[in-house]
């Protein structure tokens, strides 16, 4: 049986990037973002665009891990020593092994700079070593290119695509593709992979 609680606060570091539980008083450290860089979520359904957006999008995550079904981390790129973006679990069925992997986000100046395939170690490995989960799920809108190749990056496999499954905030609906790493695919490649990657 899985000792995770989302009650519980974590930190999950390596040498480029520490992510840490989703705060309240990180309200200020994510705000620049939201404000500067609003395009940041074109394809999701909650946006935190502005400040009235922002403050929707964190009591949404602070609710759900109060809840027990979600568990959301700020991310912190050490290199540069700032606040980078925000990433979480979600869909967390601990009684079936498995959760979502997703909400990731970073600001511009991080994007393509590693460090997201540092951060998706940090929380496979977790997920997978220290949770014990069996399956971690990933979902994209199925346009969104640069999402999708970042997690066949990852070693992510693709399962199918879900037509028509969710609104979009625009109006209309959005066609989702599902990807999925299980536990003996981590152990079986797909962690030494990602290490490789990381370590090149």
């Amino acid at each position: 049986m899985s000792l995770f609680n989302c009650a519980d606060d974590y930190i999950l570091e390596d040498d480029v990037v520490l992510l840490r539980s989703l705060q309240l008083d990180d309200f200020k450290n994510l705000l620049p973002f939201s404000i500067n860089e609003p395009d940041t979520w074109h394809y999701s359904l909650v946006t935190a665009a502005g400040e009235e957006g922002l403050k929707n999008y964190m009591q949404i995550a602070l609710e759900a891990r109060a809840e027990g079904k979600e568990y959301a981390f700020i991310v912190f790129d050490k290199r540069s020593k700032e606040y980078a973006g925000s990433t979480r679990f979600y869909d967390i069925n601990l009684a079936y092994e498995t959760l979502q992997l997703g909400y990731t986000w970073y600001g511009k100046k991080f994007q393509g700079t590693g460090l997201n395939k540092h951060c998706k170690y940090l929380l496979l490995s977790f997920a997978f070593e220290n949770i014990g989960m069996l399956r971690v799920e990933f979902r994209a809108d199925n346009t969104n290119e640069r999402s999708i190749a970042a997690m066949k990056s990852i070693g992510c496999k693709v399962d199918g695509v879900l037509r028509g499954n969710m609104p979009k905030r625009g109006g209309g609906r959005r066609d989702s593709i599902v990807l999925s790493i299980l536990k003996d695919e981590w152990f079986g490649g797909v962690k030494d992979m990602l290490r490789e990657k990381l370590s090149g």
